[in-house]
């Protein structure tokens, strides 16, 4: 997920350079709703690959790619831009109609996906995520990014029945791998400070795992709510109506961020240098490899995103 936010100011510098330009936009079915969140993106082409891997022989994965093929191939475009820099993305972008381009071989994540481009720019990669996807696109269709980073989206209006009234914060606790979590005791402290503050928490979960710390935690945090299932755009919708989004390092905590919601992102065994958030003074990175920030800490951030 935070490689799709990642790459939604490009959309807004190819549009703010190039008004007249027509942008689609290929991307993995399950995150489909973020670009569809930007009004510069026309069509969305959700691709399955997570899910085809699963069955790559079965008849209705081969029906699949070739309806997603036969889809990609309808338009033929200017440019083709590979923005991931894999195999997985340079082969999809083989397959459209158009001039491919992407980042060469010294800059692409995996250097073999640059032999899949009509041309190549390099990117310098010690530069942050958003900063080298805004190069790439602007070293291809000939212009300088000269603007802070405009994510260019809004959150839908979802409907929240189960949202209780008054301010709240939301407490992104869950994440892909369990060495990136915060100690479920820092989590109660901090909820703890927010009720004093006038806030309850939202702990919203995506797996049975992660419902289950939901409801541990509020178990322990008063007047904390544990949410049904969301979907991402109702994901979006609680986002942005929160006061203040406190995080690990999970694609919501990014999307957080895109809607400029106050941020803070808590990482614990990476670091937040080149792909951590990315929005200005109402997102702030805290920790590191084996350096778990503390709740005092989190707090002073939490008070420096809401007053920035």
């Amino acid at each position: 997920m935070g490689d799709v936010i990642h790459n939604l100011p490009l959309v807004s510098d190819i549009l703010a350079h190039h008004p007249e330009a027509e942008i689609d936009w290929v991307v993995e079915e399950s995150f489909a709703a973020i670009p569809a969140l930007h009004p510069g993106v026309g069509m969305v082409l959700p691709v399955a690959l997570r899910r085809w891997r699963k069955t790559p022989f079965a008849r209705h994965t081969r029906e699949e790619i070739r309806a997603f093929v036969q889809r990609l191939r309808e338009k033929t475009y200017d440019i083709v831009l590979d923005s991931q820099g894999l195999l997985k993305s340079a082969l999809i972008a083989r397959l459209a109609h158009g001039s491919r381009a992407g980042l060469d071989r010294r800059s692409a994540r995996e250097a073999l996906a640059a032999l899949f481009y009509d041309y190549t720019v390099a990117v310098e990669k010690n530069r942050h995520a958003v900063e080298r996807n805004r190069l790439l696109a602007a070293r291809v269709l000939g212009y300088t990014p000269d603007t802070p980073a405009d994510y260019g989206i809004t959150a839908p209006d979802a409907a929240l029945p189960w949202l209780k009234d008054g301010a709240y914060a939301v407490f992104l606790h869950a994440t892909s791998r369990d060495d990136k979590l915060w100690d479920e005791a820092n989590w109660v402290e901090l909820g703890a400070h927010f009720n004093q503050q006038g806030l309850y928490c939202v702990l919203p979960w995506g797996s049975e795992a992660e419902r289950a710390r939901s409801l541990r935690l509020a178990g322990q945090i008063p007047h904390s709510s544990v949410p049904p299932r969301l979907t991402l755009n109702e994901a979006a919708a609680l986002l942005a109506r929160s006061r203040v989004a406190i995080g690990v390092d999970t694609g919501l905590v990014h999307m957080a961020a895109a809607l400029d919601v106050p941020t803070v992102a808590l990482y614990c065994t990476t670091e937040p240098g080149l792909t951590g958030v990315y929005a200005g003074v109402r997102a702030v990175n805290l920790g590191g490899i084996g350096n778990p920030p503390n709740v005092a800490a989190v707090i002073a951030a939490a008070e420096q995103v809401t007053t920035a």
